[in-house]
């Protein structure tokens, strides 16, 4: 296996067709199949079904993607580096950020990078502390800001703080008018919550389980939009950071109220601990922590120093 099949490989799994892949790489069709037919007959396997929709990764393609997806792009990043020490920082990075805190900062974070460092080609992922941290330690993302607890992570790590959750619920509800409500009386509520596997899902049924009380749940929603959109219907209430529902509390849409018995999340940078960060990387972190210092300033974000 050389490189240039390696990446070659990738591009046309990551884009699900030939063509795309050559718009991509700027490399004629016919040159990257042939490279691709190259790579299965060395490793004697198929790596990918051709089918009307286009390609898409068989078994043992998914196995050599999972393997060989962080090489490839640590090599690009070489190159970039190298690129970048005569000048401003260059190449791709890629950001993970959970849904709560990509409402917060990512247009405004894109908007400040693509100003301050033309050259760096930024891709924000949004997804769950979960999703996250498996792409960070296969190498296929930069950074990201997630939660969880920083010690068992595996990765270079900084704390930013805990996140407060706070009750969520329609316009109407009363929550305005509360100081606080009762973490009991909010649990015996109708819930929208999202899934088992996600993080904020855990620590409200340990809360739960801590007052023997069952929780209500008719709908749940692992996308935090659909989520607050079925709270806005009036179809239960959540608990989410106040952040995250800070445009909809200030247009009137929802109510907020903190909680009798504080809830809290820790809130962490991370980062591969196996490899070192790139130049566009350190260029995009130091941006990111001014980012995340600039919205508490503002009140954008109530995180609470660790």
């Amino acid at each position: 296996m050389d490189f240039r099949q390696l990446r070659t490989f990738s591009c046309v799994a990551e884009l699900g067709s030939l063509s795309k892949a050559s718009d991509t790489l700027r490399v004629a069709q016919p040159a990257l199949s042939r490279q691709i037919k190259l790579l299965e007959h060395e490793l004697r396997t198929e790596l990918f079904t051709r089918n009307g929709r286009g390609m898409v990764l068989t078994e043992a393609g998914r196995l050599l993607l999972a393997r060989t997806s962080g090489i490839v792009r640590q090599i690009d990043q070489i190159r970039d580096d190298i690129q970048s020490a005569k000048g401003p920082p260059s190449g791709q990075v890629v950001l993970g950020l959970v849904p709560t805190v990509s409402c917060v900062l990512s247009a405004r974070f894109a908007r400040r990078s693509v100003e301050r460092f033309p050259g760096i080609s930024l891709r924000i992922v949004e997804s769950y502390s979960g999703h996250l941290v498996e792409w960070l330690h296969r190498g296929e993302m930069d950074l990201a800001i997630l939660y969880g607890r920083s010690a068992d992570l595996h990765l270079n790590v900084e704390s930013l703080g805990r996140d407060n959750i706070v009750a969520v619920g329609p316009r109407g509800c009363g929550l305005s008018r509360k100081k606080s409500v009762d973490i009991g009386w909010l649990l015996r509520q109708r819930l929208v919550l999202p899934s088992h596997s996600h993080g904020l899902r855990a620590l409200i049924e340990h809360a739960a389980a801590q007052r023997k009380i069952k929780l209500n749940v008719q709908l749940e929603a692992d996308s935090f939009r659909v989520l607050t959109s079925l709270v806005e219907e009036g179809l239960g209430f959540a608990l989410l950071p106040p952040s995250s529902v800070h445009g909809e509390v200030a247009d009137g849409r929802l109510e907020t109220a903190p909680v009798s018995r504080p809830m809290t999340r820790e809130l962490i940078f991370a980062s591969p601990i196996d490899r070192p960060a790139s130049t566009a990387s350190l260029a995009i972190t130091a941006l990111l922590r001014e980012e995340v210092a600039a919205c508490r300033k503002e009140g954008l974000w109530d995180i609470k120093l660790s």
